[in-house]
């Protein structure tokens, strides 16, 4: 199972230097991904999570594509409603090639209705937006498509070279499988991959099970939540050490140490 990072291309700490920073890092500790987050105009609602500046993804990956050597390069997830098909399909296309074939495409359909307003894009027509783009990006680069609705199991079925849920407990993960799995049989099609993105918030006390996603809690508890995706047949997971306040971004360390931890502490457990 690959693991990846979703390294935050956003918030007050975040300039090219400290893209940098993070790529070398995220590349040396030796994780197989390194994936952005996508928004265009930083409108209002999008502002209270992820302030300026907001560094676009097809740019920034471009720039990382030329100082990193091995680790693929993604999005999770690119809001697939906010560019005309034919052109998100040239940038994939373009970016695939120039990193030599490393690219991963997460898409999802996005909720930012002020953003969507800014861009002259029409938010309830978000979930037809997102099929016809993902119809001209199959068979350019790995597709995982975002979301746990039923129409968002239905795409990655549908689409998908995975499905890639955010943010979920084991248990939602479980059951979303399970959901996906009942869909492709209906449609007559092969289930997708599994490549969740999982929160990275390590505490020094174990959490109780019933209160927390994937991905928080004691070193222990993290890799347990590792080894049971990696059983439910997961080829990537994703971790998001952003928890979720844009200082964060201003004291990467934090994050740079728990990724090393879970690094150092997976290998020697799968080994």
């Amino acid at each position: 199972m690959d693991l990846g990072v979703n390294v935050p291309n956003f918030g007050p700490g975040t300039n090219p230097a400290r893209l940098r920073d993070w790529a070398r890092i995220v590349e040396g500790l030796g994780y197989d991904l390194l994936m952005v987050s996508d928004h265009v105009v930083v409108t209002p609602d999008v502002a209270e999570q992820y302030p300026e500046p907001f560094y676009e993804p097809f740019t920034t990956l471009s720039w990382l594509a030329g100082i990193t050597e091995r680790v693929r390069l993604g999005t999770t997830v690119l809001i697939a409603p906010y560019r005309h098909p034919l052109l998100t399909a040239r940038m994939t296309a373009n970016l695939n090639a120039l990193s030599g074939g490393r690219l991963v495409l997460g898409v999802g359909v996005g909720w930012a209705r002020q953003e969507f307003e800014a861009l002259g894009a029409d938010h309830a027509a978000r979930g037809r937006r997102t099929d016809e783009v993902l119809a001209e990006l199959q068979g350019l680069v790995p597709l995982w498509v975002g979301g746990s609705s039923t129409a968002a199991l239905r795409r990655s079925v549908r689409y998908g070279d995975a499905w890639h849920p955010l943010r979920q407990t084991v248990p939602e993960l479980r059951a979303g499988l399970a959901r996906m799995r009942a869909l492709a049989e209906q449609l007559d099609r092969p289930v997708p991959g599994f490549a969740p993105r999982i929160l990275l918030r390590l505490t020094s006390d174990p959490l109780p099970d019933d209160d927390r996603i994937a991905g928080e809690g004691s070193i222990d508890q993290v890799l347990q939540d590792l080894a049971v995706l990696r059983e439910l047949g997961a080829g990537s997971v994703v971790l998001d050490p952003f928890v979720g306040d844009p200082a964060e971004t201003e004291r990467p360390e934090t994050a740079w140490q728990a990724l090393a931890t879970i690094a150092e502490n997976w290998r020697r457990r799968d080994t």
